[in-house]
Formats: structure tokens, sequence, C-alpha cells
């Protein structure tokens, strides 16, 4: 009679490498589950899961028809155990599941490990597409600051229109980030209905806040759009690599957090981050104007701009109005679900890269 072979629990998806020995056990978040067949017509399943720590990828191979089955016992955006293999594929970490199932309440695990810090603030939120827009206000008062400092500032604005709230608003190192609006990408947009994780103005009555406005610090904020954006299977924005996400990066160094999903490198990638803007105007040439109001007129979608528009974003958060702000915020969303769903029919679809 043979000896099980032994298992070794692992805390931390990242202390893992490829080709380490044996079998090992962990909790994970499950982000993805896909079924597919190999060239012989076995069947596969290809999982993402991640942790606080990693995110990595996984396959459950017919050779193990347990795990494959027990795929059908586990939900996506849940906490599952498994069991597993560290294999190497194309020279990164890959496991090979060899059990999966549902946690229970006997199951002794840290969900912050597992979920990341702040995982509490984005409960029942997980999107396949993730869909966001930000908005931004200054943070700094320039009579406090060193003279050197409030010269830098003065002289930006001089080269520009004068106006220096719009140069801390739009600069993370002199402003901040009071309003994320996230959305699930995928479906009718006329069901799209976007979550708002919004930085309250001092004396905001939070409790007077409707159900889609979240609020919260800005460490806070920061961390949960990195926790949405790692669950992610495609971040989608307009002109995100242009300023949001730019923005958001420089914002959690500030805060000394952790900007867990790389979204700036490689322009010109559709994935894991979608820059519309960027797949219109390659290079920043091509179509003139170019803003998303624009693009929504020209392709016949409901504007996003009203009453409201960027410039007003600022002396709106001053008068302690963050609700217009979210709602304006929610509105870009819904209107860049509606041009990525047009762009991803008519011309994504048929690139090679997609």
């Amino acid at each position: 009679m043979t000896n099980a072979p032994p298992q070794r629990h692992i805390e931390r998806l990242a202390d893992l490498s490829p080709g380490d020995e044996g079998l090992f056990t962990a909790f994970a978040y499950l982000g993805r589950v896909r079924a597919g067949q190999t060239k012989d017509g076995r069947p596969f399943a290809d999982v993402e899961l991640s942790d606080a720590s990693a995110r990595v990828g996984a396959k459950v191979w017919a050779d193990t028809p347990k795990a494959l089955a027990e795929l059908d016992d586990v939900t996506v955006g849940e906490v599952v155990k498994l069991r597993f293999e560290a294999r190497s594929y194309r020279g990164a970490l890959q496991l090979r599941i060899t059990r999966i199932r549902p946690t229970t309440v006997d199951d002794d695990y840290d969900r912050t490990a597992v979920l990341g810090e702040g995982y509490d603030r984005i409960e029942g939120l997980a999107f396949r597409t993730l869909v966001f827009d930000i908005e931004t206000v200054p943070n700094t008062d320039l009579r406090r600051v060193p003279p050197t400092i409030a010269q830098a500032v003065s002289k930006h604005a001089e080269r520009n229109d004068g106006d220096e709230t719009k140069v801390m608003s739009l600069s993370p190192l002199f402003g901040k980030v009071v309003s994320v609006a996230v959305g699930e990408g995928e479906g009718p947009v006329a069901d799209c209905q976007p979550t708002v994780l919004v930085v309250p103005p001092p004396g905001a009555d939070v409790e007077a806040f409707p159900g889609w406005m979240r609020p919260m610090s800005e460490p806070e904020l920061l961390r949960c759009f990195w926790l949405l954006a790692q669950r992610a299977e495609l971040v989608v924005s307009f002109n995100g690599r242009g300023f949001d996400v730019p923005f958001l990066v420089a914002r959690s160094l500030v805060h000394k957090i952790a900007a867990r999903v790389d979204l700036l490198s490689n322009p010109y990638a559709l994935r894991p981050h979608l820059d519309l803007y960027r797949v219109l105007q390659p290079g920043g040439r091509g179509l003139g104007p170019a803003s998303l109001d624009v693009l929504c007129w020209a392709l016949g979608y409901a504007s996003p701009k009203g009453e409201m528009d960027g410039s007003m974003v600022a002396p709106t958060y001053a008068r302690g109005d963050i609700t217009t702000i979210a709602e304006y915020n929610a509105g870009d969303v819904v209107a860049t679900t509606a041009v990525y769903q047009h762009l991803r029919e008519h011309l994504l679809r048929y690139r090679a890269d997609w």
C-alpha cells in the first residue's frame, strides 16, 4: 500500500515558483473558468486564481476527472480551496489543479490575505469586463507649500490657461481622486448600473447616499480599484492610459498602496487594459477632436455631458455636492460601455490581437 504524497499548505500564491515539487493546497479567489478541448478532443478547463499577493493561471486536465467535475460546484467570484502542483508554462507559474471545492464555515483562512485589504468595501462587486472612469479635484493649499512648489504650479498654469485649480486637479501630485465609477461592460447598455466609490467632502451626510454610492477615504478607494482591476479579465477606459491610470498609480504611490495590475505597459496591447481612445487614435492622430462626448454623438449614443462637465467637478466638490459628481461619473461609464460594445462588435472582433 503506497502512502499519499505529502501536501504543503501555501498562505501566499506569490511564494510559489514554477517547478516547485510536491502537492500544495491553498485558498484563492476564483476569477475565471473557461472550458476547452485539446486537439485530440479531451476536455480541460482554463482557470484564473488570485489572492492578495498574486494572480496566477491554472489548468484542470482530463486526467483529473474529479477536479473537472468539481468545477460544477464552485462559483466564479468566490473563494475556493484547491489542491495542485506548481508547473511552468512559457516560463511562468501555472497551477495544475487536482482537486477544488467551495469553502465552508469550518475553513480557517484569512480573508484579507486572500481577498486583499479593503475587500469588505467592495462586497458584491465583481466584473468580468471592468469599465471605469475617475473624477479628481485639487488637494493642495498653495499658501501652505514651499515657495518653489507654489511657483511650479503657477508657471505651469501660465503656460496653459492660467487656472491653477485646473492644474492641481489634473496633477496627482497636487490633486486627489474623489470618485471612481465602475460598471460591467458586458450585457445590455440599458441595464448598465454603475457603482461609484466616492470620497465625501467634509460634513457630507453619508447616511443619505443612495446604495450605488459607496463612501470611503481616498486610500480605501485606491485599494478597492486595484482589487477590482486585478479580478477583471479586461479593464476598459476612455483615455485611461493618458490620464486615469497614471493618476491612480501616482496617488497610490503617494499613499504607499500597491498598484496591483500593470495597466500601462505595452501601449498598443488590447489586454488587460483596453483604452478606447488609443484604439481610435493610435499615436494620438486620426480623428481630430475625439472626446467621449464627440464620439457618442458621432456613433449615435446619448452624450454623457449634460449640465455638468469636467471643469465643474472641483467647484461642485467644494460646495459639498459629491452626489452630482457621482452621477456625472456614472454617466461617463455608461457612455464608455456603449462605445466599447460598438467597437467590440464592429472593429475589435476582427482584429487578430483581440
